[in-house]
C-alpha cells in the first residue's frame, strides 16, 4: 500500500528502493559509516546472531542472574541482536525450552554455559540459516526487492500455531 511509503530512494542505475512500514515500527537514521559503532542506537547492541561472537559463553554470561524468562532475554536487543517473535520461538522450541522458562538457568552461578545454551545457540543459527534459504518469513506484508514471498512460514514448528500439533 503507497500509503505506508514513508521513504523512496531512488538509484542511479535506475533501480528504487522503498521503505514501507504499514505499522511504523521501524524507521532510518543516516550515520556516517566511521561513527556507527559509537551511535546510540548501534553502541548497545548484543552480538549478531550468524556471528562467531555469538556463542554460548556470551548468552551464558547475558543470562546469568536474569529474572525474565528466556524469550524476553532473547528478543532484547542489548543480549542478541536482531532476534524477534518468529524466529525466538521456533529455536527455542528446536532447542526444547518453554519460552517461560527464567533465562538464568542458562548459565550457572559462575557465568558459564550450561549444555542447554550450547543446545540454545546451535537451534537459534539453525533456524535462522533455514529462514534465510528458505527467503524469509512472509506473514502478511513482507516482499523481497523481485515482488516474492519468502517461504519460511511454511515450515514454522511453533509459531502462529495455537490450538494446533507442534
Amino acid at each position: 500500500d503507497p500509503r505506508h511509503d514513508h521513504v523512496v530512494l531512488h538509484l542511479s542505475g535506475g533501480a528504487r528502493i522503498t521503505y514501507n512500514d504499514a505499522r511504523r515500527f521501524g524507521f532510518m537514521v543516516l550515520v556516517p559509516r566511521g561513527e556507527l559503532d559509537a551511535h546510540p542506537l548501534m553502541k548497545g547492541l548484543g552480538p549478531e546472531p550468524l556471528s562467531d561472537a555469538f556463542t554460548a559463553d556470551v548468552l551464558a554470561q547475558r543470562a546469568r542472574g536474569k529474572k525474565v524468562n528466556l524469550k524476553a532475554l532473547l528478543m532484547d536487543q542489548r543480549v542478541v541482536a536482531g532476534l524477534g517473535n518468529i524466529y525466538v520461538c521456533e529455536a527455542l522450541y528446536r532447542a526444547g525450552l518453554s519460552p517461560e522458562r527464567a533465562a538464568s538457568t542458562l548459565a550457572t552461578k559462575s557465568g558459564a554455559p550450561l549444555e542447554r545454551t550450547h543446545a540454545l545457540v546451535g537451534a537459534i543459527k539453525a533456524v535462522l540459516d533455514d529462514a534465510i534459504r528458505a527467503g524469509g518469513s512472509t506473514l502478511r506484508d513482507y516482499r523481497h526487492a523481485d515482488g516474492s514471498s519468502g517461504a519460511f512460514q511454511e515450515s514454522f514448528a511453533v509459531y502462529d500455531r495455537e490450538d494446533a500439533p507442534c
